[in-house]
C-alpha cells in the first residue's frame, strides 16, 4: 500500500496523470476485500491489485477513461460465475469500486504580453489553467494587465527558462513580438517535457525557423512534435478568435492522452 501512496507523490510532483482505484463495498465471496486499492497509469500499468482476472481488465480499462476524462466514477461489479470465466475469478459476491483522477492541475505558459495573450490568459482560467505570462517588456508584462496570471515575469526571456518548473502537465505557447524571440524560446521549449508547444506564424515563417534550429542540432522529431502554425483550423482573425483555436488545439491535445 505505501507503494501506492508514493507513486502518488511522484506522480503529482511530475505533473504526471493517473487513476486511484479502491474497493469500498465487497459482499459475499470476492477476492479482495474493502479498502484494497489500485493505482493505474494512463498506458493501462498498475501498481496494486483488486484481484486480478476479467474483473481487474475491465476496471483498469474504466479507469483509463477516468484520466482522460477528469472525472470520477463508481462501479458495482457482479463476480456470478459466467460461462467461460476463468476458474480463479468465480467467486460469485459483489464489488463496488471507486475511481477517482490523479491529476496535476495544467500550467499554461505563455512567452509574449500581446493582445492574443490577453484573451488566452482569460479564457485558460476558465477551464482551470495555472497561468504565467513572460515577456521583455515590463508594460506588457504585468500583474496589472494579466490579473488572471498566477505568475508574471517581465524579463529576458534566456533568464527567465531557469525560473519555470515545465512538467508533464506543462503547455508551451510562444506568441512573443518577434521572429527571433520565437526562435529562441522554441529552442529551449523543445528540450522540456512539456506536454503541448505551439508557435505563432506563417509557414514561410516556420520553415526559416526550423531550419535554423535543425542547423543548430535540432532534431526533426523534436519539431515535428511542435504545432505550428499554432491553433486549430477556424478561420480565425481577431485575437480573441486566434486565443479559441490555440485553447481548442490544447484541450484536444489534453483529451486525446
Amino acid at each position: 500500500m505505501d507503494d501506492i501512496y508514493q507513486e502518488i507523490v511522484r506522480v503529482k510532483a511530475e505533473g504526471e496523470e493517473a487513476a486511484l482505484v479502491t474497493v469500498v463495498r465487497a459482499t459475499g465471496s470476492t477476492p479482495r476485500e474493502e479498502g484494497a486499492k489500485m493505482l493505474v497509469s494512463p498506458d493501462g500499468s498498475i501498481i496494486g491489485t483488486i484481484g486480478g482476472g476479467s474483473l481487474e481488465a475491465q476496471v483498469i480499462g474504466e479507469a483509463v477513461k477516468v484520466i482522460k476524462q477528469a472525472k470520477p466514477k463508481r462501479l458495482h461489479m457482479n463476480l456470478a460465475a459466467e460461462e467461460g470465466e476463468e476458474a480463479g475469478m468465480i467467486c460469485g459476491g459483489e464489488l463496488e469500486v471507486f475511481i477517482e483522477p490523479i491529476l496535476t492541475p495544467p500550467a499554461l505558459y505563455i512567452f509574449g504580453g500581446g493582445h492574443i495573450s490577453l484573451s488566452l490568459a482569460r479564457m485558460a482560467k476558465l477551464l482551470g489553467f495555472k497561468i504565467a505570462v513572460i515577456d521583455d517588456r515590463p508594460e506588457f508584462a504585468s500583474a496589472e494587465r494579466f490579473p488572471e496570471a498566477d505568475t508574471v515575469l517581465a524579463e529576458d526571456f534566456t533568464s527567465s527558462f531557469s525560473r519555470l518548473k515545465i512538467d508533464k502537465s506543462s503547455y508551451i505557447v510562444i506568441v512573443t513580438h518577434g521572429h527571433q524571440h520565437d526562435e529562441l524560446v522554441l529552442e529551449w521549449a523543445v528540450g522540456t517535457p512539456a506536454k503541448y508547444i505551439g508557435m505563432i506564424g506563417s509557414q514561410t515563417k516556420v520553415k526559416t525557423i526550423y531550419s535554423h534550429l535543425l542547423a543548430k542540432g535540432i532534431s526533426r522529431e523534436q519539431l515535428d512534435g511542435v504545432h505550428s502554425p499554432i491553433g486549430l483550423e477556424i478561420e480565425a482573425q481577431a485575437p480573441e478568435e486566434i486565443a479559441v483555436s490555440i485553447l481548442a488545439e490544447i484541450i484536444k491535445v489534453r483529451r486525446s492522452g
